[in-house]
């Protein structure tokens, strides 16, 4: 998969350009093969790429009928939760988009974690299998200041997954379960797309851009 790097002068301007390639990724797979499968990130970042999209000048330009939407990762909590990436993206941003309620293929977070994961699992299988979706089409991911990606953390099993496409992750032993995509998902995608904003992480930012290859450091 080819890289490429760009530098924009603010958040807003990182919002419109994400908007914008979200746009135009939907109408290459709306027309390369009649739907548009994307996963969507936590963060408020994404957030306000997503407020981008529900505008009026930009909403009207996505076939909503033919969008999926997943979620690359989730917390286990209930989906009304404040800490639930579904309810981040529902209210308000996703509610003014016309997306069919079916399309729309949230993360059961209140349910067991493994459970959770093996049936999102589940989901994405049969949304895959199909002929117009063999793969996702876009990924959106955030950065975290430890190098996560996803629900993917340092240290974490979840990193080096190749077999199942979700799996039941955390941080650290005290820390609060969450499900994610794995790698043998992410990298299949047609397109991933990192939205990365603020000082506090150029740091990390720049180690996993021009630093040694170890993803079980720096799982992005």
């Amino acid at each position: 998969m080819r890289a490429d790097l760009a530098v924009l002068p603010s958040t807003a301007a990182l919002a419109d350009a994400a908007a914008a390639r979200f746009v135009a990724a939907a109408e290459d797979a709306i027309a390369s093969h009649g739907q548009f499968i994307v996963a969507l990130s936590g963060g408020s970042t994404p957030r306000d790429t997503y407020l981008r999209l529900g505008t009026e000048a930009l909403v009207s330009k996505v076939m909503w009928s033919r969008v999926q939407v997943l979620w690359g990762d989730e917390r286990c909590v209930p989906p009304d939760h404040v800490d639930s990436n579904y309810r981040m993206a529902r209210e308000p941003p996703l509610d003014r988009v016309p997306a069919p309620a079916a399309n729309v293929h949230r993360i059961h977070g209140e349910d067991d974690p493994a459970t959770a994961a093996e049936a999102y699992e589940a989901t994405l299988r049969a949304l895959l299998r199909t002929p117009a979706g063999a793969r996702i089409d876009l990924v959106l991911l955030g950065l975290g200041e430890d190098g996560h990606t996803a629900s993917l953390f340092p240290g974490s099993a979840a990193v080096h997954e190749q077999t199942r496409w979700v799996m039941a992750a955390r941080a650290g032993a005290a820390s609060m379960w969450r499900i994610t995509l794995t790698p043998a998902v992410i990298n299949a995608a047609a397109e991933v797309l990192f939205l990365v904003s603020g000082g506090a992480k150029a740091g990390i930012l720049r180690r996993v851009l021009e630093g040694t290859r170890r993803p079980q450091d720096l799982p992005a």
